[in-house]
Order: C-alpha cells, then sequence, then structure tokens
C-alpha cells in the first residue's frame, strides 16, 4: 500500500474549504481529546485556532514535556556534493545555476568529520544533490565508511531510492533517513519541479516507506512550506507521519518544520510562511503526534528557536554550514540556502542549558 492510496480517499473532500468552515467549539473539542482524529487536525490547523494559539501553546508544552521531558537532541548537516541534474525552481542546486560544483574526496569527507568530531556533535545528516553518477551509490558508501569511524548516528539527505538501495546504505552505517515531499500538491510539485529525475511524484512520496521498510530506525518527514498552500501541505505532512507510525511501529518517525530562506538562485515563495503560521503548524502537529520528534533548523532566527523550543521542538541542529566543504575542507562551494543562526555546537549547547534544556549529543549506539 502506497501513502498515494490515503490521499485519494480524500479526494472527494474540499480540504481547503473544511478547514476554513471549522469553528472555534471545534478547536476546543480537539484540545480536550489525547488521540486526535484527521477532522482535528484540520481544526487545528483552521483560522479559528489561528486565533486561539496561546490555548494550543499550553496544550502543545504539556503534551511535549510529558513525552521528551526537556531533553534536545544536536546534530549538523554535512554536504558532501553539490552536484544535481534536477531544475527545481527553488533550490540553489538548481542544474540551471551558473557556477562551480563541488565533491568531497573521502580524503576531504574524513577533515570535515575530525572538524566535527571535535564539537562532541555525535549525529550527523550527509547530504548530496540528486546527480546519481557523481554521487554514485559506491561514493556514499565510502562517506558512510569514513564517518562512521567519527559518529555513531549517520542519517541520510539525498535522493530517493529504492528499498534495496537504502538496504546497502543501511548495512553501510547509515541508520535514519530525511526526505521531504516538499509539496504534497501534485499539480504545483510538477510546475516545480519541470525536470530531472526529482520530477517522479510518486516515486518520492514513497521513499519514506521504502527507508522503513529498508529498516531504518529513523525516518524525517515534511512539505518545505511557502511552495505551496501551508494548510493542505501541513495536513499532509502529519496524515503522512501518523500512517508511517502506525504502518511501521518499529521505526520512529519524526517532522521537520522547512521553510523558504533566500538562496543562490533568488526564487521567492508564492505562498510566504509567517512566524506565526510556522508557530501553528508546530502546535498542530505536535498535538496530532504527540510521540514524533519535530526538528527545528538554523533557516530559523535565533529567536524564533528559542522561543519554539518548549512548544513542541525536539531536535536542533547547530554549527551548521550548507556549503559542500564548509566545515574541515580548503574550499568550499555555494551554499545551498542561507543560514539564520550561526551559533556555534557549544553556544547552542549553553543557550539549551541556560534556558533548562538537556542537549543530547548521543541517544543510540549501533551494536
Amino acid at each position: 500500500m502506497s501513502f498515494a492510496e490515503v490521499m485519494n480517499a480524500y479526494a472527494g473532500l474540499d480540504i481547503a474549504k473544511a478547514i476554513q468552515g471549522c469553528q472555534r467549539q471545534d478547536v476546543i473539542r480537539a484540545l480536550n481529546k489525547d488521540r486526535l482524529r484527521p477532522e482535528d487536525l484540520l481544526a487545528l490547523l483552521s483560522p479559528a485556532a489561528g486565533n486561539m494559539l496561546e490555548d494550543l501553546a499550553r496544550r502543545a508544552a504539556q503534551v511535549t514535556l510529558r513525552q521528551f521531558g526537556r531533553a534536545v537532541q544536536l546534530f549538523t548537516p554535512l554536504y558532501v556534493s553539490d552536484f544535481c541534474v534536477n531544475r527545481c525552481l527553488y533550490c540553489g542546486f538548481n542544474a540551471a545555476q551558473a557556477g562551480p560544483r563541488r565533491q568531497l574526496s573521502l580524503d576531504e569527507v574524513r577533515a570535515e568529520a575530525e572538524a566535527l568530531a571535535a564539537t562532541d556533535l555525535k549525529q550527523v545528516l550527509l547530504l548530496t544533490g540528486d546527480a546519481r553518477h557523481k554521487a554514485t551509490l559506491e561514493y556514499l558508501e565510502g562517506c558512510l565508511g569514513v564517518l562512521r569511524g567519527y559518529f555513531p548516528s549517520l542519517i541520510l539527505e539525498i535522493y530517493a531510492l529504492t528499498t534495496q538501495e537504502y538496504v546497502r546504505l543501511i548495512a553501510a552505517g547509515a541508520e535514519g533517513l530525511t526526505i521531504y515531499q516538499e509539496t504534497y500538491d501534485q499539480d504545483r510539485y510538477a510546475r516545480l519541479h519541470p525536470s530531472g529525475p526529482k520530477r517522479d511524484y510518486a516515486f518520492r512520496l514513497d521513499a519514506p516507506e521504502r527507508g522503513c521498510a529498508a529498516g531504518m530506525r529513523w525516518v524525517n518527514v515534511s512539505a518545505l512550506y511557502g511552495l505551496g498552500d501551508w494548510r493542505l501541505d501541513a495536513f499532509w505532512t502529519a496524515m503522512h507521519a501518523r500512517w508511517l507510525q502506525d504502518r511501521y511501529p518499529g521505526t520512529e518517525i519524526g517532522l521537520s518544520l522547512p521553510r523558504m530562506r533566500p538562496h543562490a538562485g533568488g526564487w521567492q515563495p508564492d505562498e510566504p510562511v509567517s512566524d506565526r503560521v510556522l508557530t501553528q503548524i508546530l502546535l498542530a502537529q505536535r498535538l496530532y503526534l504527540p510521540r514524533a520528534g519535530i526538528t527545528l533548523s538554523t533557516r530559523e532566527s535565533p529567536t524564533m528557536r528559542e522561543n519554539l523550543l518548549p512548544l513542541g521542538v525536539t531536535r536542533l541542529s547547530a554549527g551548521v554550514s550548507t556549503s559542500v566543504g564548509g566545515h574541515g575542507a580548503t574550499k568550499t562551494g555555494t551554499p545551498q540556502f542561507e543560514v539564520a543562526d550561526n551559533r556555534s555546537v557549544a553556544e547552542i549547547a549553553a543557550m539549551l542549558r541556560g534556558r533548562g534544556f538537556q542537549p543530547v549529543f548521543k541517544d543510540w549506539q549501533p551494536f
């Protein structure tokens, strides 16, 4: 079964209209439930809920504290290749963008690993563009082989793979997968992805399930907010995560809250997402998915990240560079997007402790 079948089951419902029709009493009813249904999620994403954010925030803070305590996992992305054959209109790695491309040698990957390991980080997100002829499976296996000598937790954020390809990279050391659908609006997805393998909406939509089926310990999903109607994308992201939780109880399912940031291409979102909107997305998804880890990246400002911490955030990136070779190499590539929170790992950890949170560097060790 594919999540597409779940989406098709809602084909007769005007979801946008249903959201707009939700009233204050629908929001109150959702806030008084322990396990929310899809109609409750619609209520929490509605304009009515937007006028009740303090009520949502109080409930979300209680749920987060009960499920996660005050622990916050720290990690950082490691970009190893920015070659890409896709022409995604919103991405700084777009194949149409001029300028040199960069892919690290395994010796350079080791230099990056040594620099990151010196910060005490134990979890790294391995990122590439979508160019199989450059960042081949063999190359990725080599990168993982180097990195597992430094970090117990390695997560992939790469192009979509088959189940057997994920199995292969798990054997090489990967234990998690992050992959964004970008937007769940299939028509808009097609317009935003005019060419390249990423244009295959269905193959990308099923990638998280293939990761679960392959044996990933941790799988993280999201839309990229600002590409489509944020209410619809937030609804389908949460529905996708719940479906994966129910279907693969042995896999930890997480969410992210990325929104469009400036990048080299200069593309601007059709539907910008405000701080207030991002807060509502976080609160609605936390209440619908009380057990899901939620990541807030350095796309967001220090103030925004700190203000949202008690309301559902359980993972923060720190010491981030979005350029290939941005940590230990002598030459760096073009950033994928601009970072808004440039604080070091030590500074983020100190901030967490100062606010009464526990920075977690390591929560898992393979046997």
